[in-house]
């Protein structure tokens, strides 16, 4: 019989209790036993739902992120979070988010650095190493739940991330190399499968994704060396990839002393027959055959058509499972009582995607006659969509046909462009900010809940944002504030919001993804050819421009992240998408500055998670990006300022690509990794002006005025204190008032500093 697993399942719930127990437990509403308790009746569904796997991923739920889990069970948590009382789950969170829920101002610490994994919307926790960083295994979490998984009588599979991986994922504090730390990292891997192994688990499934980028030499020695010291522990070890194809590394999976390997066969079906004809008779070949990443229904007569062969080839070496962890996709499909039944027979979440393997492995073990009937309704699924007319528009197709490099292109360079804004918006030096949002309080939530359900008429839903908008105005005014916003309270999310006014989205209700602790995102469909009926923010700026004598910022979502945080259709390539959406955002940045906005920021947050995992892909992918943002962002006068923001992104080695971007300011996220992103600077001169975050606001703790000013002045060693604006990381939205307040406070009160000694 084929066998059939899953690399991971969505941990959040159904509809999110994760995120609302740690949230209640961080807001001091309830305990740790309570969020335990959560979180084990969160498993058990979990596993109930992937009870007819031959193997269930165990170890795959996290209470916040699953590489931060790997530091602790690692004993790699920082000095600072053991540092303070507390049990260990305070530790935990100090790390996660810079305080425990037991913890005060007084003693919080700066939380550890979140950057994406890999070329997903996911954020985890980087693991920090120091020369002198040593081990320590804690393997209570895994055991804990592999007992759990076994009482409810399942075949569990232990998940773990493996040894180089880890090391590659993380960052040295002092600047030296991780690898050296692999010597003493072993015997706690051999000690953790020994653990594993006596807690009745035969397969362990390590997680090496690092396998699917270019690694140098050094590297690939290391899971040469890694894996020859884990070849003696006494349980089976499937090595997992996904996201990529192994390319050069293809040879070195082969020959890794394991006793299977795992392919993602979405991303790199290209490598399927070479892997199946070189990997040794003795290994188990694993296919990733259901996009874990997207929503769409797998098309199974054509998978079968390839899969077929390799089944009588490998017989019951082959086995099946998702691409990767469910984790980036929603739970439930059922649950979608309201979503447009024709778009809603496409798709498949996480529940669906593992029917669909059970179907595949049905009709390989019995013929597809044993499925007739779901091979038969997939069919018709799969043709309704690739026929629809509501995919395709020919006025679209027109429109991108019609694109020349002239809408890319300011009129004036950057430095013609700077006088006649410094003329027009009379800023200080350090000019302040913030990033868009504001605090989405309950009352804003309790009026678009109202307003959705239909019992808040929408004269009156206008009337309330407008209060909201007023307020938000207000408040930075008098915190002192130089640039404003608008507030975004009539914004469910940056992305959603948008695609709620464009022709080719479709929304669910509970399609919710992780993308970072309790942060979770919904991500719109995007499922045809994108147009913008009607302008889409223009009233409420205006409006809140009519409040102030203080430039104000027009706030949108560009094309390139309205892409890459949706679920993106894939019959096209994504470039036509993102051109799409490009000429879309156009017409609005046109129309607001045709309604008197001189200010007008374009948030390319996601710029960087689409890029391709290896360097030697990226320049086909930033050519259409950069090209997507400055058609967007290109089409006004010289002295309407453009600016942008990017989050929680490396983004040293593209820095050339983002200069071309040709923004008038960028804001970026420094204040995690205390301004070192800046060093990109030191060797490039970035040409436009520039806000570096100052502080984190994924942390409840409130920056001093001090601290704000040293960033800044390291800041102002790379790039000239003239093109410096001060801002926070990213945008207001999960805070409280109560922590922005005093937060802006700090950060005003340090440019009122700094332009004393300007």
């Amino acid at each position: 019989m084929t066998i059939t697993h899953n690399l991971g399942y969505p941990r959040i719930g159904a509809h999110r209790e994760l995120k609302f127990a740690l949230e209640a437990l961080w807001h001091g509403k309830s305990g740790e036993n309570a969020l335990r308790a959560t979180a084990a009746e969160l498993r058990e569904e979990n596993w109930r739902q992937q009870a007819d796997l031959s193997l269930a991923p165990i170890g795959d739920f996290s209470l916040y992120d699953q590489v931060l889990d790997m530091s602790a069970t690692l004993g790699n948590l920082p000095e600072r979070a053991r540092a303070n009382e507390g049990s260990s789950l305070d530790a935990y969170f100090r790390i996660a988010r810079g305080r425990a829920s037991s913890d005060t101002a007084c003693c919080s610490v700066h939380a550890g650095e979140m950057t994406k994994w890999f070329d997903t919307n996911y954020h985890y926790i980087v693991p920090e190493f120091s020369a002198g960083t040593t081990f320590s295994l804690n393997a209570d979490r895994l055991l804990e739940q592999l007992a759990e998984a076994r009482a409810q009588g399942l075949t569990a599979k232990p998940v773990i991330i493996g040894p180089v991986t880890y090391l590659w994922l993380g960052k040295a504090q002092d600047g030296s190399n991780p690898l050296d730390l692999l010597p003493d990292l072993l015997p706690i891997y051999r000690e953790l499968l020994e653990k594993i192994a006596a807690a009745g688990a035969e397969w362990v499934q390590i997680d090496e994704p690092a396998l699917v980028t270019e690694l140098s030499a050094d590297w690939r020695h290391a899971f040469a060396l890694a894996y020859h010291d884990l070849k003696t522990t006494p349980v089976k070890l499937l090595l997992t990839t996904y996201f990529g194809e192994l390319r050069e590394n293809l040879q070195l999976a082969c020959e890794l002393p394991i006793a299977g390997v795992h392919l993602d066969a979405i991303s790199a079906h290209g490598e399927v027959s070479q892997l199946a004809d070189w990997l040794p008779a003795h290994k188990v070949l694993s296919l990733g055959v259901i996009n874990g990443r997207n929503i769409w229904k797998t098309d199974l007569n054509a998978t079968l058509d390839w899969l077929e062969p390799l089944k009588e080839k490998l017989e019951e070496r082959l086995w099946l499972a998702p691409s990767c962890s469910l984790l980036h996709v929603p739970v439930d499909l059922e649950s979608e009582t309201t979503l447009d039944p024709e778009i809603g027979n496409w798709l498949a979440f996480a529940r669906q995607k593992l029917q669909e393997l059970g179907i595949l492995a049905k009709a390989l073990d019995h013929g597809r006659e044993a499925v007739s009937q779901e091979l038969k309704a997939n069919l018709g699924a799969v043709e309704s969509r690739r026929q629809s007319a509501r995919v395709h528009n020919p006025a679209v197709a027109q429109a991108l046909s019609a694109i020349t490099p002239e809408l890319g292109a300011r009129k004036s360079p950057f430095s013609a462009r700077a006088a006649l804004q410094k003329q027009r918006f009379q800023l200080p030096a350090y000019p302040t900010t913030t990033i868009g949002s504001f605090p989405q309080t309950p009352e804003i939530r309790q009026a678009r809940k109202e307003f959705r359900q239909g019992t808040l008429a929408p004269q009156d839903y206008t009337v309330r944002i407008k209060e909201e908008i007023a307020y938000c105005v207000e408040r930075q005014e008098a915190l002192g504030l130089d640039v404003l916003v608008h507030g975004e309270a009539e914004r469910n999310d940056m992305v959603e919001y948008f695609g709620e006014q464009l022709e080719g989205y479709v929304f669910s209700r509970f399609g919710w993804v992780q993308s970072y602790g309790s942060r979770c995102v919904k991500p719109p469909i995007l499922f045809g050819d994108i147009t913008r009926p009607n302008a889409m923010t223009v009233d409420w700026i205006r409006y809140a421009q009519s409040l102030t004598d203080k430039p104000l910022k027009g706030m949108l979502t560009g094309p390139v992240t309205i892409l890459n945080w949706s679920f993106v259709r894939d019959d096209q390539p994504r470039r036509d998408t993102c051109l799409q959406l490009a000429l879309a955002v156009r017409e609005e940045v046109q129309d607001l500055e045709n309604a008197g906005v001189g200010i007008i920021q374009i948030d390319e947050a996601a710029l960087r998670e689409g890029l391709p995992l290896r360097q030697s892909d990226w320049n086909g992918y930033l050519e259409w990006a950069i090209e997507a943002f400055r058609i967007s962002a290109n089409g006004v006068g010289d002295d309407t300022q453009i600016h942008t923001h990017m989050c929680y992104s490396q983004f040293n080695d593209i820095i050339g690509a983002i200069a071309r971007m040709d923004a008038d300011v960028i804001t970026i996220e420094t204040s995690r990794s205390n301004m070192e992103l800046l060093d990109a600077f030191k060797g490039f001169e970035y040409p436009n002006d520039i806000g570096p975050g100052v502080y984190d606001i994924h942390s409840p703790n409130t920056p001093k005025a001090a601290q704000v000013t040293s960033l800044m002045k390291k800041a102002a060693e790379r790039i000239p204190a003239q093109r410096l604006w001060i801002n926070p990381d990213c945008g207001l939205k999960t805070r409280r008032w109560e922590e922005v307040i005093p937060a802006l406070e700090a950060m005003v009160a340090a440019a009122k500093e700094l332009r004393a000694h300007h």
